[in-house]
């Protein structure tokens, strides 16, 4: 750790299931109940007819690829993601879903890999398999030695943060928590007396103070509050007015950087009172290669988000995008031409946020806000 400075890898949707599982050395069972597909191995074919052979198995680093030399050579103190799979080969198919994630857990080594200190559970496919797959999901990560936060086996433990301790002192507080706006069905929620996901109804300023009073309870001196946020539609880069709003009165209570996720790519970012929003971070690892209909959106690309806040008050001090590229179900690094194409596109939607994106000599991007803060 920097002095004075905590370094965060934050990751959106990692997506470990379904075709993913299937190149892994223990793929588990393949059936699928969709709509045009029944199996999952399917999505394998997909993206061998798009880029080139998918060998088989692959060793449990494969679906990172690039993202970790990236990472060893950035060395964050902290690493986030959000895992957006089942992980489980028990548990039955939730009724009225008509897509459901699930990786075997005798291929977690493959999310090991990528040595995350904590992951967001609250997002519509943790409960894929029902609550014996969220139970078997629980004890995988936790026999893992995997943090979580946003699920649990009651109401008490899905709201609980992930507390990662930092060497220099101080800690990051890690919570997690979804809408149905991502597709999470309102009644996956925890309650007393049965387990589910943290469940908020609507980005309003309502539900934002009533997590103020939550935070309040555990932030300490020297503490780094992340909100970790499933919201929003698959595709587009509008931001609703709520959204923003929300985003905003998270600051307001006390949260250092707003994670936001869901989108299957990037969406805009803000620099709201010197605290980052991503409001979409996009998909990091997941079996879409070759699937079309989208292709305007570039789902393709992907992003490492290295983020570096003031040890004492959270306020941002660097924030830089490493640009990435799926192909053959493994990230590469993207070319300058992508890169580009996702800085156009970034800074594009950022300016309404008075951010601007720019590029860099080593393919990185980064963010620079164009105005000192000013309420909204």
């Amino acid at each position: 750790m920097h002095a004075g400075m905590v370094t965060l890898f934050l990751g959106g949707d990692v997506m470990l299931g379904r075709g993913v599982d299937q190149i892994l050395p223990h793929p588990g069972d393949p059936a699928l109940r969709e709509e045009y597909v029944r199996d999952a191995r399917a999505y394998v074919d997909l993206a061998e007819r798009a880029n080139g052979p998918v060998p088989r198995p692959v060793d449990f680093r494969w679906p990172w690829g690039a993202a970790l030399p990236v990472l060893a050579h950035a060395a964050p103190d902290v690493r986030l993601v959000n895992l957006e799979t089942s992980v489980t080969s028990d548990g039955d198919f939730a009724p009225g879903k008509g897509v459901h994630y699930r990786m075997n857990p005798a291929n977690l080594p493959c999310l090991a890999a990528a040595l995350p200190d904590a992951c967001a559970l609250a997002n519509n496919h943790v409960l894929d398999f029902g609550p014996r797959g969220l139970h078997e999901t629980l004890d995988a990560l936790a026999d893992a030695g995997l943090r979580t936060a946003g699920a649990g086996r009651d109401e008490v433990r899905a709201r609980q943060p992930a507390i990662v301790p930092l060497s220099a002192g101080g800690r990051v507080l890690f919570f997690s928590f979804g809408m149905p706006s991502s597709g999470i069905p309102t009644d996956w929620a925890a309650t007393g007396c049965r387990g589910g996901v943290d469940v908020v109804a609507e980005p309003s300023v309502a539900a934002a103070s009533a997590f103020a009073d939550r935070l309040r309870q555990v932030k300490r001196p020297r503490d780094i509050a992340v909100a970790s946020v499933h919201w929003g539609p698959n595709w587009g880069y509008h931001v609703s007015h709520s959204e923003v709003r929300y985003a905003h009165a998270l600051v307001d209570a006390g949260v250092d950087i707003v994670h936001g996720h869901s989108s299957h790519h990037p969406r805009p970012l803000e620099v709201f009172r010197d605290r980052l929003v991503l409001y979409g971070c996009g998909d990091l690892v997941d079996d879409y290669e070759g699937i079309g209909g989208y292709e305007r959106y570039r789902d393709d690309l992907r992003v490492l988000y290295l983020v570096s806040v003031e040890a004492d008050t959270g306020r941002l001090v660097d924030a830089r995008l490493v640009p990435l590229r799926a192909r053959r179900m493994r990230l590469e690094h993207a070319s300058p031409e992508d890169t580009e194409w996702l800085r156009d596109v970034l800074d594009r939607h950022s300016r309404k946020f008075a951010t601007r994106i720019e590029g860099g000599p080593d393919g990185t991007l980064t963010l620079r806000p164009l105005r000192a803060w000013q309420r909204t």
